[in-house]
């Protein structure tokens, strides 16, 4: 999985944990999505993350 290109959020990891308390490793993955993003004056696809999107930290090219 890749990482976004703004935040840097990568996947992080953690433990499935069972009701009997068993503890396995599972990966965390952000929510990323490949985007044509505008930077300096040139368009790009790049990974970005949705918060990335959604908090207007990045300019689509359209």
């Amino acid at each position: 999985m890749a990482k976004c290109a703004i935040t840097g959020k990568r996947p992080r990891v953690g433990n499935n944990v069972s009701h009997a308390n068993n503890k396995t490793k599972r990966r965390f993955l952000p929510n990323l999505q490949r985007v044509r993003v505008e930077v300096d004056g040139r368009v790009k696809r790049m990974w970005v993350s949705t918060r990335a999107l959604k908090s207007g930290l990045v300019k689509k090219a359209g």
